[in-house]
């Protein structure tokens, strides 16, 4: 029931980093629990535990953490993207 738990909050969490950053996440839904997963994790290790807990997920440092990865990943999208090939 945990591991449930922790996909509905990492799909939401990175879904509302998707909607602040005004930007697309590839993948749909999957592309949104791995982000919000991953946003987690980044955000743990830069800032830390604080702020509320929801589902094993502390939301703030979660939350910045996949804004900062949609954002790197949006780039590096942008960059691949952007190449005209000769």
């Amino acid at each position: 029931m945990s591991f449930l738990w922790m996909l509905i909050v990492g799909g939401i969490i990175g879904w509302l980093a998707g909607l602040i950053m005004g930007r697309d996440i590839p993948g749909g839904v999957i592309g949104n629990i791995i982000a919000g997963i991953l946003g987690s994790w980044l955000g743990g290790l830069i800032l830390g535990s604080w702020g509320p807990e929801v589902g094993g997920f502390f939301v703030l440092p979660s939350l910045i953490g996949a804004i900062v990865l949609i954002f790197i990943v949006s780039l590096i999208l942008r960059s691949v993207g952007g190449r005209s090939r000769s």
